[in-house]
Parts: structure tokens; sequence; C-alpha cells
């Protein structure tokens, strides 16, 4: 028999363990796509920007996938509702195999920029079509046990992608093409395979829901965001203040304020229903996945910078060095899954994983220059099991409570909101940084100068000496970190307190936050879980209907 026909599910009959992970190994290929390509840009994006001469316009080319992938996350939702998952998921694949193909010739940061917008459209059907597929072929009891399998292919691409963007980033060229190139070409033949495999086993009824495509929710949705997204990346830059700052504002909320009107217009057809915010578990899930993505990405954003800058470690071993995180995430994941699987309780894990992730950003705001590596790394062990707790737990929550004809919106949504709240929170994150880390550093070195060994360091280094001088005690450029690694020890000390101090600012910031998130997840009502699939409720509703 073929592993097409194994696949294929009896409507209204639950699937074998089988045939689950016939169809999984499709998804997780996607989804091991768009999870590694996030950390392979991010580990070798400033190579790219110095190799294109654009390293001021970098930035561009993170915030236009951010505002496709964002944009389209529940706009895919809606339509895999109303044409079904497959053709959707398989849509989404291609968009990001173009945009990969694209950017791997791209010959500016502006061509860049556009065909990383090409890729966040595919993006956002990757992760939230492969989670709303879950939904219908398995049910919310057992669809616990079965996350672990996705947060493996999170862990792993968390491990891989900083290494293979290292490689790739430190090669001049690889048979004849730039090195740098292959940090989007490597995902051509992943993205190839995956079509493949989608294709052939990703065979699940489809009952479709007869509504029209939001069209004027789309265009107001990408009025209202866009703005904001784009001042969140360049707000720093701007001025937060600034006139190009304001005009943003007033132009996404105003937008925002139509999308909601053109959602309330709209009913049923709308792109986000707003009768599902009348849903307890669907308004408050997705408020703790906004709070959660703000302080997951606290933690997520200023780690890597704090071992890259502080601890002067490449960004390779910077990725290797987040594996208790990687560890904690996953062993949480199997672990949570397992017990929601055999009790059908859940309420307990967001309760659990936002009180650890509270703990462990307060921990790490500790964290100083001369703390050793293996503090750090338990403290991220700790962030890791508290994020393993939460992301699948209000996914679950969200979709168990979820109507079949919504799984897609549902499901979407709940990615949707934890991606503004990333975006915020790196935003809010990286401005509280870089404006506090200058005034840290000159404190550091007002200090340092009333040592004998700071001093005696400064007349070995005259050039540094006039550096600092000319700048009135801090004349130096922190755009550029990479002359702190052939610094003097005793020179670059003050540097590194500065920003160690800056960054625990931040994980403070993120610890406060997250105790917002522990207190909303105590108000979450537990529904007993469904011990049937989407596919067998549709069968259901179809039956008593015909009756």
């Amino acid at each position: 028999m073929s592993s097409t026909t194994e696949a294929t599910p009896t409507p209204g009959v639950s699937l074998t363990h089988r045939q689950i992970m016939t169809v999984l190994s499709g998804l997780l290929l996607g989804m091991f796509l768009a999870a590694l390509d996030q950390m392979i840009v991010a580990s070798a994006m400033k190579t790219i920007a110095d190799q294109l001469h654009g390293q001021t316009l970098q930035a561009w080319a993170t915030t236009a996938y951010l505002i496709t992938a964002t944009i389209t996350t529940p706009l895919y939702g809606k339509l895999s509702d109303i044409y079904g998952r497959k053709p959707m998921y398989l849509a989404a694949i291609s968009l990001f195999l173009a945009g990969s193909l694209l950017s791997g010739i791209a010959t500016s940061m502006y061509e860049l920029a556009a065909f990383r917008a090409v890729q966040g459209l595919g993006a956002g059907g990757l992760m939230s079509l492969a989670f709303a597929i879950m939904a219908d072929i398995i049910s919310p009891r057992e669809r616990s046990k079965y996350s672990a399998y996705f947060m493996a292919v999170f862990g792993s691409a968390s491990v891989l992608g900083p290494v293979i963007g290292g490689v790739f980033a430190g090669l001049d060229s690889f048979i004849g093409i730039s090195g740098w190139r292959y940090v989007f070409l490597v995902n051509v033949p992943i993205a190839l395979l995956a079509l493949f495999v989608v294709g052939r086993v990703l065979n699940i009824p489809h009952q479709r829901v007869d509504h029209r495509v939001d069209y004027l929710g789309a265009a107001t949705l990408t009025v209202g965001l866009v703005p904001l997204l784009i001042v969140a990346e360049q707000g720093r830059e701007w001025g937060w203040a600034s006139g190009t700052s304001i005009a943003m504002y007033v132009i996404g909320v105003l937008g925002l304020a139509a999308f909601i009107w053109a959602e309330f217009r709209a009913g049923d057809e709308a792109l986000l229903p707003m009768r599902m915010f009348r849903n307890h578990t669907f308004a408050l899930g997705n408020a703790i996945n906004f709070v959660l993505g703000i302080g997951m990405f606290g933690g997520m954003v200023s780690i890597p910078l704090y071992l890259q800058i502080v601890k002067g470690v490449t960004p390779t071993v910077a990725g290797l060095m987040l594996l208790p995180m990687t560890f904690g995430i996953m062993s949480a994941t199997a672990i949570a899954g397992r017990v929601t699987s055999k009790t059908g309780r859940y309420k307990i894990f967001p309760i659990l994983g936002a009180g650890l992730m509270t703990v462990a950003l307060i921990l790490l705001s500790t964290i100083g220059t001369d703390t050793p590596n293996w503090v750090t790394m338990s403290f991220m062990f700790i962030m890791g099991a508290g994020l393993g707790q939460c992301m699948q737990t209000l996914l679950l929550a969200i979709q168990n409570d979820a109507e079949p004809r919504d799984m897609g919106v549902a499901t979407a949504s709940a990615t949707f909101f934890r991606q503004i709240g990333g975006t915020v929170g790196t935003a809010v994150f990286l401005s509280i940084l870089f404006s506090t880390v200058g005034d840290k550093i000159a404190e550091g070195l007002k200090a340092a100068m009333q040592t004998e060994a700071f001093m005696t360091a400064l007349r070995q280094n005259p050039q540094f000496a006039q550096q600092l001088q000319n700048g009135g005690g801090n004349g130096v450029d922190i755009n550029n970190t990479e002359f702190l690694n052939h610094l003097d020890p005793a020179l670059a000390k003050p540097f590194l307190d500065g920003f160690s101090s800056a960054i625990d600012t931040v994980f403070l910031t993120g610890g406060i936050v997250m105790i917002a998130a522990f207190v909303l997840v105590w108000f979450l009502r537990e529904k007993p879980l469904s011990t049937k699939s989407g596919l067998e409720r549709v069968a259901d509703a179809e039956s008593v209907a015909i009756h």
C-alpha cells in the first residue's frame, strides 16, 4: 500500500499513530524550513550587509520579512478554512522557495529587502497552517503528546541555524558563488523536499466553509500594522518622538481602527471575526500570547548580545551555548504533553511556565561580566522550561475551545498575537539597551579612571586615549563592538560592564512584563479537553444536521 493511501483518513474516523506520523513528516519539514531560515539569517545578517554595502539598511531586510509574515498569518488561517489546508500549505512553501531563490541572487540591500518580503509571504503560513492541520487530525487530548516533535524542530533549528549561518558567512566563496548567498540557497533543496513530501502525504478531507475573502480587512490590517512594525524597527534611529515616528503612530492607529470597523462590518466573513473575542479562552489566551511574545523576545534578543559582546564569543559558539534553553523547551514540552494527554488537565502548565520565565529573566538580570558561563546557561535552561510549558499549552487551550469552522483562524491568531508581541518586545528592549548603555559605559569609565591598572593601560595605548578624550569620556562608536576583542582587558572592562549592566536592565524589564502574564494566566478557564479531532467533530455535526 502506498504512503499516500496510508495517510488518507476516512472522514469521521480517527487516524492511527502511523498515519499521523506520515502527515507530520510533511508538516515538520515546512516548519523546519521557516525556523532554520530565521536563525541562519540572524547570525549572518551583519556579513550579508557588509557584502551588499548596506550596513545601515540591514534593518529593512528584517522588517520586510516580518511585515509580510505577520500580515499573512491570519489571512492563511481564513483562506485554509475556505479552500483547504493542503493547497494553502503548498502555496506557502512555494512562495518561501521563490523568496529564498531570489534572496540568494540579490545584488543590493533594497533588492534583498524586497525578496525577503516574498519569503515572508510564505513564512506566514508555514507555522500557523501546520498547527491548524494538527488540530484537524488529532484530538486536543492527544495533540499535546505530538507537540514535542514540533519543539524538537525548533530546538534543532535554533542550534543548527547559527552554526550553518556562521559557516556560510565565513566563506568567501563556495563552488564559485559567494558564501553568504548559501544562507538563502540552502532553503531551496529543503523546500523542494517539503513540496514533494507534503504533496504526497497531506491528504485529509476538507469540508469547505463558504466564506468570502475579507479583502477590506486584509487591506486595513496592512495599513495598521506596516507603519507600527516599521517604527518598531526604525524608531531608535529616527527618535521615538520625531515627526516621522509620530506620523507612523497616527497612520498605524487609524489603520487598526479601520480594521476593527471592517471586521465588525464583515461579521462571519471577517479575517479575524470579532465574535471570537466574546469567547473567554480566545480573548484571554491571545492577550497572554501577546504579553508572552514581549517577554520571550526580551530574553531571546538579549542573551545572544550578552554572549557575543560581553563574553566575546562568535555567533556560532553563541548558538551552541543556547543548547540548555533548547533542551529546557523540548523536555518541558514533552513532559507537559504526556501529563496533559494522561490527565486531560493543562492549566497548571502555563501557570508554572509563566512563573519559571519570570524567575529566569529576574535571575538573568543579575549576571555580570565575570559571571561563569555555566551559571548563565543554567538560567537559560529555566527560561526554556518555562517557554516549553506555555507556548503549546496556550495554543491547545485556544484550539480546544474553537468551533471546527474557525480552526484555521483560531490557530493563526495565536501565532499572530505572539509575533506582534515579539516585535513590540524586540523594539522596546533594544531601545532600552541602547538608550542606557552610553550612560552605563560613561559611569564605568569614570570609576575606572580612578584605578592605576586602567590608567597604566591607557598610557600604553595613546590612540585609544585620544579617542576617549575627543568624545568627552565616551568617544567610541558602540554601533560596532569588534574593537573590544582586540583591546587591553583593563581598558575593555568598563565597556563590557556597561553593556552587561544595560542588558541586565532589559532582562529585569522582561521579568516585570512576565509578571503580568503570570497574573493573567490564573484567569484562564480550564475547559475539558475534547477526545475528538477537528475532522471527527465536523463529521458529528454533519450527522446531527442530516438526522
